[in-house]
Order: C-alpha cells, then structure tokens, then sequence
C-alpha cells in the first residue's frame, strides 16, 4: 500500500519543498492549500517532477474545510502515514514589540500556528493511528524555545515579539502533549526548526533555503521505529555559520 503525507500549507515554501522531497521517496503526497489555483499549480509542478501529488483544499482556520479533508482522505486512502503541520503566519503591529501588540493580531496567528495544527491533527489523528506508524511533524521554530529567547548569548536576544514567538511556544508545548498522550502507540510527533529560510515570512531574507528547511521536516517524517518523540528538532544556530542539526531546548 503507498505510504501517505499530508502537507499543510504546502503550495508554496518549506511546505511545498517538504512536499517534493518525500514525493522523491515514493510517498503520496497530499497538498494541502487554501487557494485551489495555487494548490493545483503546486499539484503540476510535483507531477512534472514525477510525483505522486494531489491537491486537497485545506483551510485550518476552517472547521468545514477540516472536516471535508479528513472524510476525502479517509475515503480515497483510508489512513495516514504522515501528516506535516506547516501551515503558518507571521503578523505584527507597529515596530512589533510586545507594547505595541494588539490582542487582534495574536488572535489571528495563534488561530493558524495553534489551534489550526490541534483542530487538524485531531481530526486526522483516526486515520494516523490505522497506519502502522505514524508521524506528525509540526513546523515550529527556533524562536519558541523559551531558553533560547531569554538567553542574552544566544543570537535571538534581540527579538522582543508576542504573536509569532509566543504561538510556536504554544505550538511546541502542545507537540509535547500529543506525544505524551501516545506515547504508547506506535505513532511519533515531534517540533521541527526548519532554522531561517528565505520565504515569504521574511521577504526572503533567511540565510537558508527551504529545501534546507524542509529536510528538517523529512527527518522527522521518516523517523524508525526506535527514534524519538515529544521533542523539538532541527537546525542550531552557530557562531561559526556551520550547518549543525539537533535537540532544541524548550
């Protein structure tokens, strides 16, 4: 039987590179998108490449659209192998600062990075577990690690936001407490830290590319049987620029 993933946000960016990289490996790959027409050329774009891609229209910020997704994957497939969580946004008011922050703007991205990955994967979480081993990797980011933020040596000192930081911190706490919750199943969930990616969240400016992102998310995704769980995972920040990969503090 093939092996399925579902992307979310995955018509553009770390999600599409995911998206591609395990459409290589011989996986289905399901695009989630919220735009059809970007969905649909994201869904060509693998297929010339010779993937084995869908598109499958996805809101996470829509319950209906949730609900569609899940009934069309449980009817087409009738499980899931993989679900990436990648959706997400970035907003901010003024210059950012958690003084100028409008409880409006964190409403609205904590409604995507939050609570749009918990409505999804509990959505989907029957169909995960009729998989013989699931993965969920949710996209989170280096700027949720509480440690790393409050550290005056680390390179993230001097960022000061609430919206952004404050949901992946949000997002890798409720990564924790899915894996804890099935941490007896064969199933893993972990936090990925794809590192700063030149995408649309920052113009792109990031100093790595999303297929360096997204290769952190393919770790996660094809993790064996006796790899971890209930942690954040990617790339670290060096002071001498060299690529170096693992365990993020909290």
């Amino acid at each position: 039987m093939t092996t399925t993933v579902l992307i979310t946000g995955a018509n553009k960016g770390i999600g599409f590179q995911t998206a591609r990289l395990l459409g290589a490996r011989g996986m289905t790959v399901l695009l989630g998108a919220r735009d059809e027409q970007r969905g649909r050329q994201a869904e060509h774009r693998l297929r010339e490449g010779g993937a084995d891609a869908r598109f499958v229209q996805l809101d996470v910020t829509d319950p209906g659209s949730i609900a569609a997704a899940a009934g069309w994957v449980k009817a087409e497939y009738g499980r899931l192998d993989v679900l990436v969580n990648n959706a997400g946004i970035v907003r901010a008011d003024g210059g950012g600062l958690p003084s100028q922050t409008t409880l409006a703007t964190i409403r609205e991205v904590y409604d995507t990075n939050v609570f749009g990955v918990v409505a999804v994967t509990s959505a989907l979480l029957p169909l995960l577990r009729a998989a013989p081993a699931a993965r969920i990797v949710n996209v989170s980011s280096e700027v949720g690690s509480i440690a790393s933020m409050t550290d005056p040596d680390s390179p993230l000192w001097p960022i000061a936001s609430v919206p952004y930081p404050s949901s992946k911190a949000a997002l890798n706490m409720v990564t924790a407490m899915y894996a804890k919750e099935l941490r007896d199943t064969p199933i893993k969930v972990n936090a990925a830290n794809p590192g700063y990616c030149a995408t649309d969240f920052n113009a792109n400016s990031g100093f790595r590319t999303a297929e360096q992102g997204a290769e952190v998310c393919v770790h996660l995704a094809t993790l064996p049987a006796d790899g971890p769980s209930g942690l954040l995972w990617g790339h670290l920040w060096r002071s001498d620029d060299t690529e170096s990969y693992g365990v993020l503090p909290w």
